[in-house]
This record gives C-alpha cells, sequence and structure tokens, in this order.
C-alpha cells in the first residue's frame, strides 16, 4: 500500500522518474474511455502530456494491496478549482515484486 500512496502522489506531482522506476518495461495502461497504452515509452509520453497539468491538492481515499493487485481512489483539485474523482486498480509484476505491470484508470470530472 506504502508503494501505492507513494505513486499517486508521485502522479500529482508529476513525478516522472519516481513513476517510470516503479513500472515494467512492458506497462500497459488502459485510461477507460480515452486510450490504451502498452510499454514504457508510451507511458512517458502519456505523462509528459499531462505534466502541464498541475495538481493543486490530491486527497487519497482508499488504498488498498493484496498480492498481485492493488487499488487506489481520490480526488484530483486543479489550480482552477476543477476537481476529479479518479479509480485507479494495479496489477503488480509478482507478488513480492514492486514493480506495477498494469493500470487501468478511471476519471470523471465532478
Amino acid at each position: 500500500m506504502a508503494l501505492l500512496t507513494q505513486f499517486n502522489i508521485a502522479f500529482a506531482k508529476a513525478d516522472i522518474e519516481f513513476l517510470t522506476e516503479h513500472v515494467t518495461d512492458d506497462i500497459e495502461w488502459n485510461i477507460m474511455g480515452d486510450r490504451h497504452l502498452v510499454g514504457k515509452s508510451q507511458f512517458i509520453e502519456q505523462l509528459e502530456k499531462l505534466k502541464c497539468e498541475n495538481v493543486a491538492e490530491l486527497t487519497l481515499c482508499q488504498v488498498l494491496s493484496h498480492g498481485k493487485e492493488g487499488a487506489a481512489n481520490g480526488i484530483l483539485k486543479m489550480p482552477d478549482g476543477q476537481q476529479y474523482s479518479f479509480a485507479d486498480f494495479y496489477r503488480f509484476h509478482g507478488a513480492k515484486n514492486v514493480k506495477i505491470k498494469a493500470i487501468t484508470s478511471y476519471c470523471i470530472k465532478t
């Protein structure tokens, strides 16, 4: 759970170095209703696009982890006051491996 908490904080801070260190080379990121990315290069490219969107506040409501899977949900508040509710589901490379192999993300403007 600590990794997922740190991972979400790094996402809000646009800490691309931390994020890429903790995913596998063949990472799959399915952003529901938007795109499906495969591989670390596509993952980084998408993070670079999102980097320009500053996050003013991150609220993590729940962070769960069990074996090879985990999940987190919360709220991102932007500097202009807009808020987004999100839920991310993670699959790890292995139960003891701290690298993330797949992410499924849901995000809605609230």
